[in-house]
């Protein structure tokens, strides 16, 4: 927290609840992205932009060498900052987000959007009890992304995102 933010006298107005740890989080992850974009641009940015004028190429040729190594740059700095119990798994989940997102993508669709569709189709009302159905609700979450789905021309989920991340060498 900043000092020079802080009134001691807040609570008395009603402002001392206290965050939830999912407010926290949020405010970690993502709260703080403006702050961080501010910081790399002072890390990063000059040197990319002199490094990237030396380059005789054409203007399009050029913003995207600037995408690319400022994308370069800051994956490097989470793969570096990972611990090495977590990054290997942090990898993998990143590729697999990517391949969802490129699926989406190609094919205007959102693949978990219409996951919970389908799981909102199955009624509670077929199941005995409340532990059978969240069970069916856990294989089909899981069976889900084996089925053929028309949104992707009959092709299932995990085969479109398997392409699309090999495409890309996210596989490899």
């Amino acid at each position: 927290m900043n000092n020079d933010n802080y009134d001691p006298n807040a609570g008395l107005f009603g402002n001392d609840e206290q965050e939830s740890e999912e407010e926290i989080l949020a405010k970690q992850l993502f709260g703080k992205n403006p702050n961080r974009v501010s910081a790399l641009r002072d890390l990063i940015f000059d040197d990319m932009m002199e490094s990237v004028d030396t380059e005789k190429m054409p203007e399009e040729a050029k913003r995207e060498l600037i995408f690319k190594m400022a994308i370069n740059s800051v994956l490097d700095m989470v793969m570096e900052c990972t611990p090495d119990e977590l990054s290997e798994e942090m990898t993998y989940a990143f590729d697999s987000y990517i391949g969802v997102a490129i699926t989406n993508k190609k094919y205007g669709v959102d693949l978990f959007k219409e996951q919970s569709k389908a799981l909102l189709s199955i009624d509670s009302k077929q199941f005995e009890d409340d532990e059978r159905y969240e069970s069916a609700l856990r294989e089909f979450e899981e069976q889900w992304w084996s089925i053929p789905q028309p949104l992707l021309g009959q092709r299932n989920p995990n085969d479109a995102i398997t392409e699309s991340m090999k495409k890309y060498g996210l596989l490899e």
